[in-house]
């Protein structure tokens, strides 16, 4: 890839990885390409970690479209890591061999309180700040669909869907699908309260948006994948899957199937 020789790689300055780190720059100079120390110069950027670290590398470097991001991990199974730290050789083989392929994840796209906007490649997920339900109306599009009152509501992309959401029993989704899926936590469903008590997917056709009603609710904190938030004057939110699509490098015979397959059966 002669037209993408400029790789960023991103890591936690733990010794733990930075020995194995500095042997993976080695490798990537031997092979190539040329390792830079500022992000904004990189068309490849490298995670060295966990899926977490994944999810970080895309967050800090701006969800950037215009590069390839791949996950290197440090541990045995991880989705959105197809290499190992310990396997060189096979990375090497599968760059030679082109056993890689490209494949592009959408952003799911949340704006608050119509002005700030952020992306998150998993999940966004909404919990009161102290021990007491929230209290929010749901609307799809133009529609208002429920008043949901419970811990929470968790708002996943398919890539995310393995992750939190399915902790709560929500569905395992396709990233071949463009939608991205609702999941309450801990609902309340009695004589005096209802919502519809399971999970729901959503086209990327569609928006959802979210009215927090101050009257019983606290305000909540707001998680972006793995980060956390905490908005004192948050009214409402919206959510949409745009059409930016973060690209990265995955082996072509470990599809998202084989590590669903691999991780939990």
């Amino acid at each position: 890839m002669p037209e993408r020789n400029k790789i960023f790689f991103f890591y936690k300055k733990e010794e733990s990885i930075l020995e194995k780190a500095e042997g993976l720059k080695a490798l990537a100079e031997r092979e190539g390409f040329e390792v830079v120390e500022d992000e904004r110069e990189a068309n490849i950027i490298a995670s060295i970690g966990g899926d977490g670290s994944f999810l970080q590398a895309v967050r800090k470097t701006g969800f950037r479209e215009d590069c390839l991001y791949v996950g290197v991990s440090t541990l045995d199974s991880e989705f959105y890591c197809d290499f190992h730290i310990d396997d060189q050789a096979g990375m090497i083989e599968a760059m030679k061999n082109e056993q890689i392929e490209v494949r592009k994840y959408p952003a799911l796209s949340v704006t608050i309180d119509g002005q700030g906007s952020f992306y998150c490649l998993n999940e966004c997920s909404l919990r009161s700040s102290i021990i007491r339900t929230l209290e929010i109306d749901v609307f799809i599009d133009d529609l208002y669909f429920e008043t949901f009152r419970g811990d929470g509501l968790i708002i996943s992309t398919p890539t995310g869907s393995t992750a939190y959401n399915k902790s709560v029993n929500g569905a395992v989704v396709d990233p071949m699908l463009a939608c991205y899926q609702i999941s309450e936590l801990a609902s309340l469903n009695n004589n005096q309260y209802r919502t519809l008590g399971s999970s729901f997917i959503l086209s990327d056709n569609r928006k959802m948006s979210l009215k927090i009603k101050h009257d019983n609710s606290h305000y909540p904190i707001i998680g972006m994948d793995n980060e956390a938030m905490s908005i004192k004057h948050c009214e409402s939110l919206s959510f949409e899957l745009t059409e930016k699509r973060i690209k990265t490098v995955k082996l072509k015979d470990n599809s998202f199937w084989h590590k669903v397959k691999r991780s939990f059966l």
